[in-house]
């Protein structure tokens, strides 16, 4: 498919699925219970955590984190007592249990009050073109206290090889914001144009068939081969076609 046509069809894709009809199925409807800049960050940092799997899945049990933390993600984070960690004992979503949820909370609390939050660790280290370095950072921070070794697999590390998937797609919650209502564009300090693709199964055989991705294995070579497809279509935005890639792969079984 030549370039133009290939762009008319993916921005065609975005228009139908980059809508707030896309967001009460999605773990993106976890963080958008809340308005409070902090709230939304660690709603969305937690639903993402567990994006993998069922779709339905992963949104009921994002929205049951945000029942056990009493609907205050960030109240819960700054000011939880011992006792209030342990009444998340039970929670599991696949290898991510009660154990790991207990370090995030306390690995947050760690990042907001030593590192003044998440998005100030990706302001500090992003890059000209990429915020992949930041995520080698935050991976650092996060595991700058004492933890159990099984928790690392959680948090992703581009410098490893790591496609970073969960990650990337809550950046691009936090920074894409075409008021269209599904990305909240909170981080104002960060580009757009320096995202990168959530990649996963789905969007990358969608990538592969279309000709953005030739790599066949999902890994960092793999996303910044199709970040640069990308962002040849849409330099400022090129992160928009995550909606195309998810709707082709997951609705219309590309």
């Amino acid at each position: 498919m030549p370039e133009n046509e290939l762009k008319d069809f993916l921005d065609s894709k975005v228009l139908q699925y980059n809508t707030v009809d896309f967001i009460e199925p999605d773990p993106i409807s976890v963080p958008h219970r809340y308005s409070l800049k902090e709230d939304i960050e660690i709603a969305g940092f937690l639903a993402a955590t567990i994006a993998w799997g069922n779709r339905k899945m992963i949104t009921k049990n994002g929205h049951r984190m945000m029942d056990l933390i009493g609907n205050s993600p960030y109240d819960f984070v700054m000011n939880h007592s011992e006792y209030q960690l342990e009444q998340l004992e039970g929670f599991v979503h696949r290898t991510f249990n009660a154990a790991d949820f207990k370090y995030f909370i306390k690995a947050l609390q760690h990042i907001y009050t030593n590192h003044n939050g998440l998005e100030a660790i990706f302001i500090k280290h992003q890059t000209e073109h990429s915020l992949q370095p930041a995520i080698h950072e935050l991976n650092q921070a996060f595991f700058g206290i004492s933890h159990q070794t099984r928790t690392r697999k959680h948090v992703a590390d581009p410098s490893k090889g790591s496609v970073a998937k969960r990650i990337n797609m809550c950046l691009r919650w936090f920074v894409r914001n075409d008021n269209l209502g599904v990305d909240f564009g909170i981080w104002k300090q960060i580009s757009p144009s320096k995202l990168s693709c959530p990649l996963d199964v789905h969007s990358g055989n969608v990538a592969r068939k279309l000709g953005l991705l030739e790599r066949k294995q999902n890994d960092s070579k793999a996303l910044a081969q199709l970040d640069t497809s990308l962002r040849l279509l849409d330099p400022n935005d090129p992160v928009k076609y995550d909606f195309a890639l998810f709707g082709l792969g997951i609705f219309e079984d590309f």
